[in-house]
């Protein structure tokens, strides 16, 4: 009998960790089961109500929907932001403020539509007439649109600002929009000087930003000589890229001390900007220490050379970590 208990007793133990085991390796046949069992539970009562309380049902869900407020079109004028944003502008190049008002429909008769300066308060339009003595200003409103127009020719920096578009409520409506004027700007990578190995290519990169088109040209100046690209030297050539931002690349190969010096360049409709190149001769020019150029190119690259201290800290980084 104490061995019909021992086995009894040991065989329960190993039902009872295969039945665990089980649960972990198949949990899909478990919620499986239990889903089974769960479909003749009382739970699923609610599905054999009467007809009537579906009815009530779908009563109580026509009142939900009745119930639900609508939204309510807009009776009076208001501004469509989308079509009034800031403006930024180029210098000498004629911009146009937008203030789109909608819902104005015939009150154009009692209602206008302004535009004010907010540097001094001044005037500038009501409705299409044009209030000030500056004829660089002007009220742009085509019939029937929803449009309000500030012309501004030849934009100077000054005119950079806040303008209010107006509509003549009580109390009144307003809308501000930013103008800001730049101008075409030149830059020069890698300036104000730059440090190039002997031997390796010059590479220079301007680019023109902010140009209300392409430049016609870009010409480059080497101590304020007009660069030929057939001279008798060679391996000079000029890559310009023309776009919204314009780039122009020069290359000069094979880089002698005699190519060091001012370089400048000059797009047609910006202004011009200047890099100082020096052409060293190769490990000739900077001590031990490791004082060395921020900028310098080797072979047409960046080049950020490692101080002698920086290789004796890596050094004695390196036994500590073999010790």
């Amino acid at each position: 009998m104490e061995k019909m208990a021992g086995k009894g007793l040991g065989g329960e133990v190993i039902g009872f960790f295969l039945a665990v085991a089980f649960c972990i390796i198949c949990p899909e046949y478990v919620s499986s089961a239990q889903r089974e069992l769960g479909k003749g539970s009382p739970a699923n009562t609610s599905a054999t109500a009467s007809p009537s309380g579906s009815v009530d049902n779908a009563i109580r869900t026509g009142a939900a929907v009745a119930d639900t407020p609508r939204p309510t079109p807009r009776t009076g004028p208001y501004f469509d932001l989308v079509a009034s944003k800031n403006v930024t502008a180029l210098l000498g190049k004629t911009a146009y403020l937008n203030c789109r008002v909608k819902n104005l429909g015939n009150k154009t008769l009692n209602m206008q539509v302004s535009w004010v300066r907010h540097r001094d308060i001044h005037l500038l339009t009501v409705g299409r007439y044009t209030y000030t003595s500056d004829q660089r200003f002007r009220a742009i409103h085509l019939p029937h649109s929803e449009d309000w127009t500030l012309q501004i020719k030849y934009p100077q920096h000054r005119d950079s600002g806040i303008y209010e578009c107006q509509i003549s409520t009580t109390p009144h409506m307003s809308h501000y929009i930013h103008l800001n004027v730049v101008e075409p700007t030149t830059e020069i990578i890698g300036g104000p000087e730059l440090y190039i190995d002997r031997g390796s290519t010059i590479n220079l990169t301007c680019v023109v930003l902010y140009s209300p088109e392409p430049p016609a040209y870009i010409f480059w100046n080497h101590n304020d000589a007009i660069i030929s690209y057939d001279s008798p030297r060679g391996g000079v050539s000029v890559v310009t890229e023309k776009g919204e931002t314009t780039t122009s690349f020069l290359l000069i190969q094979q880089a002698r001390p005699a190519d060091s010096g001012t370089y400048q360049c000059n797009p047609s409709n910006a202004q011009s900007k200047s890099i100082v190149v020096h052409v060293l001769n190769a490990n000739s020019i900077f001590p031990l220490s490791g004082e060395y150029p921020a900028a310098m190119q080797r072979g047409g690259q960046a080049f950020a050379p490692t101080s002698a201290t920086h290789c004796l800290v890596l050094a004695a980084c390196l036994f500590l970590s073999l010790s």
